[in-house]
């Protein structure tokens, strides 16, 4: 099964921090655009 989860919000909300913290938690990749 294929999961992608999105974060949003405004710049320097910590989308990346925690991003990487799901990916690490659930063994995703992390891509950050």
């Amino acid at each position: 099964m294929i999961f992608t989860v999105a974060i949003d919000g405004p710049a320097a909300a910590g989308k990346g921090t925690i991003g990487r913290a799901v990916a690490d938690r659930f063994g995703f990749a992390h891509l950050d655009t």
